[in-house]
């Protein structure tokens, strides 16, 4: 079987997120533990597995992603190296239906070679700062907000852009403070610089230290500064040692993401299920 890594959201390689994406016949997921093995055995942030679905059907490809450690319910950047993959090897032209555990997600290839992934919004709700969070964080806390049952962060905002690029968190300490990981955010200094946020996601509950670049964050980072902003379309910078570009469009409860993808390795997974 062939498997590659993608970088998710660069243009260039050994930047943005990389993610690990397999392609399987149309027989269906193999077995749970053997997805899990191969996950553990690339050791990204997520690897994903895909299949097709017969024609006429509500998707086009079924979809599912996994940590080193765990299946995960939504997955930006996995999901945009997917759909890369489909796209340059010819497997799909357009747009890409995928059915996940989060619901029906879409990816869809412009001219420019962009892709644009239709997920839904995050839901925002006030939250109380857990204990431990700033001392583990390492910066206090302007604003908690829950991310909703999918998404599952903590979305912290912190005073200013400096702020967000100088955390070095107390990685085992924030595990106890949200179901899946913190995103910590603010304005961009400079939004003359190309981009109008900036965030960080830091995920050790499910076995990923630091997120280079969260696509899934930015269905709720697009609600959170839109509303701050008054603009609908807005790019976030996730400043990560490998960094990352998400170009965001609020819809309502749907939330664009587009970027673009670049494929780094492609070779042969000799273990089969």
């Amino acid at each position: 079987m062939r498997i590659r890594i993608v970088d998710a959201f660069t243009d260039r390689p050994f930047a943005g997120n990389p993610a690990g994406v397999l392609l399987l016949d149309s027989g269906g997921f193999p077995d749970d533990a053997w997805l899990q093995q191969v996950a553990a055995e690339v050791n990204l942030a997520e690897t994903a597995f895909a299949h097709p679905l017969p024609p006429d059907g509500e998707a086009d490809w079924a979809l599912r992603w996994f940590t080193p450690a765990a299946e995960v319910d939504i997955c930006g950047h996995a999901t945009l190296a997917t759909a890369h993959v489909l796209h340059t090897t010819g497997a799909a032209s357009g747009t890409v239906r995928f059915v996940a555990r989060c619901g029906i997600l879409t990816a869809t290839a412009h001219q420019d070679g962009t892709l644009t992934l239709d997920f839904p919004t995050a839901p925002l709700t006030p939250a109380t700062a857990p204990p431990g969070l700033t001392e583990a964080l390492g910066a206090e806390p302007v604003t908690v907000l829950d991310t909703g049952e999918h998404v599952g962060d903590l979305l912290i905002e912190l005073a200013d852009e400096a702020a967000v690029r100088a955390l070095t968190p107390d990685l085992p300490g924030l595990v106890a403070c949200s179901r899946r990981g913190i995103i910590a955010t603010a304005a961009a200094e400079d939004p003359s610089r190309g981009y109008d946020f900036v965030s960080r996601g830091f995920f050790p509950r499910i076995g990923i230290d630091e997120d280079p670049v969260t696509g899934s964050a930015h269905t709720a980072l697009a609600p959170f500064w839109s509303a701050r902003l008054g603009r609908d379309e807005l790019t976030g910078l996730q400043c990560s040692a490998r960094t990352g570009l998400v170009r965001t469009t609020l819809r309502g409860d749907r939330t664009l993401l587009t970027g673009t993808a670049v494929t780094v390795i492609d070779g042969e997974l000799l273990t089969a299920p």
